[in-house]
């Protein structure tokens, strides 16, 4: 399964990172393209910019795309904005296979992923078969909520994704 992680985060190396490629890896996915949007700067304010183009080209070519976001003023980070508007109307991610990850101090916002994120991804044309997920940033590599998902959701995300796979 090929995957790409998209982390919204303003500093690179995040947690937020970190988290989406766990996620990606625990679905099936030996290797996860990670698209930092931290580094394409500039390029994400306009349109056109070259690499900005080879990293919404990465996201459709994947058969799996975790989309990960800290938890800003109670939503998404503009920074993941600026890029999912890079994609054109509802045939953008058609088919692609979205799970939804926000990563925040608590759990006030337990929902962001489901209620803010995941509705843009599908206008996209995004399939997103399971819930969103939100984990603690204190302990989402080893915390409960991430093997609770992966044992009600994991199963889902990885048939949607197979569909999505070319035949070798």
């Amino acid at each position: 399964m090929k995957a790409v992680a998209v982390v919204g985060n303003p500093r690179p190396a995040s947690r937020t990172a970190d988290a989406a490629q766990i996620l990606a890896r625990a679905l099936g996915s030996e290797s996860v393209e990670l698209i930092e949007l931290a580094e394409l700067g500039a390029g994400l304010l306009g349109w056109g910019d070259p690499a900005v183009a080879e990293a919404r080209q990465k996201v459709r070519d994947a058969d799996l795309a975790v989309i990960a976001s800290p938890t800003f003023k109670a939503t998404y980070s503009g920074l993941l904005k600026l890029f999912l508007d890079q994609f054109e109307g509802q045939s953008g991610m058609a088919g692609l296979t979205v799970i939804p990850l926000m990563l925040g101090a608590g759990e006030a916002h337990a929902l962001a992923p489901d209620l803010l994120l995941k509705p843009v991804l599908v206008e996209l044309g995004a399939t997103c078969p399971t819930a969103g997920l939100y984990l603690l940033d204190s302990d989402y590599a080893e915390g409960a909520r991430l093997q609770g998902w992966l044992q009600q959701w994991a199963a889902v995300a990885r048939r949607s994704a197979e569909a999505r796979e070319s035949p070798s």
